[in-house]
């Protein structure tokens, strides 16, 4: 297939994601999630595995038959069961997907399949001839695929290629390859393959070594057109590659990332905090462009620096990401030029020796209370200064600095 610089996002948090512990949904919430992963703008949604369940199947069908523009997938172990299961729950889509899978290194064949390399090459052609029978639209993943033999791993590809499969996933199921791996592990499968061209590649990437994001980045590099990835990372084990992530590495980066998607990146922050909110499972306050801490600044540095531009240390705006704005936290790292824009906010006019005083005083308090509300700085500015509290003052609200911060726990 001729080169592009469209990138396909393959969202699979409904599927790989919802079968981490912890993050089961019911049917209602997987099409809640599906609804707003489509307002996203993911080009394909991984909606379950049929045969797992009658849940399972029944989410797929409701899904297939709400959702407009999405493709919806669904996965199929190469069994003639699983492929039928996946074509009557994606029946009703518009746009469908079979994804099927078998594994391909020698350690999965021998101790998991007890199927010898030739049982593998019959079933992986055999199952996507089958999906070609409900769909023109086959995604065959070999599993376990940066563990295989390439050899072999080649002329599995070959084979699933010419009975009609037009996306290979190759994973890295086990999180353990490096990006330079990763990118020599694609580049070479797509230069030995002599039908490659015929399919688009695709990554999937786990993040047991912390390397899923910087893994797809570079398979983008190697060639790879397809990303699979979660919202969130969630996923089995550590988890998948973080879409949010890999979205604004795009962005952010396209000087060494020259790809387009069809995400409307205003829809992260919304898409990581309605999954919070479905599943119960809280994002790490660190954790990247859709953490709580992603846009807050406490040290007196980087506060003095974000209030005079935003630029010295932010590389994307929140608002791209759906986040309201950045926050300045006031804490025992805060700077005096933060207390002073955050008093004058409040309705304090303080010169040069209040602020000294009011932000002494804030040091100390932060010292015991870790963060500084709106309400403490009034209370320790009244008393430190001996006035009242102007009427104008707003605790707890986060106002606005000129720049368009907020400032806040």
């Amino acid at each position: 297939m001729a080169a592009s610089n469209r990138l396909v996002i393959f969202d699979t948090t409904l599927r790989d994601g919802e079968q981490a512990p912890g993050f089961s949904l019911r049917v209602d919430e997987k099409l809640r999630m599906a609804r707003q992963l489509e307002a996203l703008g993911v080009d394909v949604l991984e909606a379950g595995f049929p045969i797992a369940s009658e849940a399972d199947a029944e989410a797929v069908r409701t899904i297939a038959r709400t959702l407009e523009r999405t493709t919806i997938a669904a996965l199929a172990r190469c069994a003639a069961g699983d492929i039928d299961r996946a074509a009557w729950a994606l029946e009703p889509a518009p746009r469908r997907r079979i994804h099927t899978f078998i594994a391909t290194s020698d350690l999965h064949l021998s101790r998991k399949l007890n199927m010898s390399r030739d049982e593998c090459v019959a079933a992986a052609v055999a199952a996507v001839t089958r999906a070609r029978g409900y769909t023109d639209d086959v995604e065959f993943s070999a599993e376990d695929a940066t563990r295989s033999d390439a050899d072999f791993l080649c002329q599995v590809i070959e084979a699933v290629i010419h009975a009609g499969a037009t996306t290979i996933n190759l994973p890295d199921t086990v999180g353990y390859s490096t990006p330079d791996e990763i990118a020599a592990f694609f580049t070479d499968v797509i230069g030995r393959v002599p039908n490659a061209d015929k399919a688009v590649f695709s990554a999937h990437c786990h993040d047991d070594l912390g390397l899923a994001v910087a893994n797809s980045l570079a398979a983008i590099g190697a060639g790879v057109r397809q990303i699979e990835c979660t919202i969130n990372g969630i996923g089995e084990r550590a988890g998948n590659a973080s879409l949010e992530e890999v979205i604004m590495a795009t962005h952010v980066r396209a000087d060494r990332l020259p790809v387009t998607t069809g995400i409307d990146t205003r829809q992260l922050y919304p898409s990581s905090r309605l999954l919070t909110e479905l599943t119960g499972e809280a994002v790490q306050a660190n954790k990247a462009v859709v953490g709580r801490n992603a846009f807050a600044h406490e040290a007196g540095i980087h506060q003095d620096g974000m209030l005079k531009d935003r630029r010295c240390y932010e590389i994307m705006r929140p608002e791209d990401v759906g986040v309201p704005r950045t926050t300045l936290v006031l804490g025992k790292h805060s700077g005096r030029h933060a207390v002073a824009a955050r008093c004058e906010q409040l309705g304090f006019a303080l010169d040069r020796d209040g602020v000294d005083r009011v932000y002494r005083a804030m040091v100390a308090a932060a010292d015991v209370r870790k963060h500084i509300t709106d309400q403490d700085l009034v209370d320790i500015t009244c008393a430190v200064l001996g006035v009242s509290a102007p009427s104008s003052s707003t605790p707890h609200e986060p106002v606005p600095h000129e720049s368009g911060y907020g400032f806040g726990v």
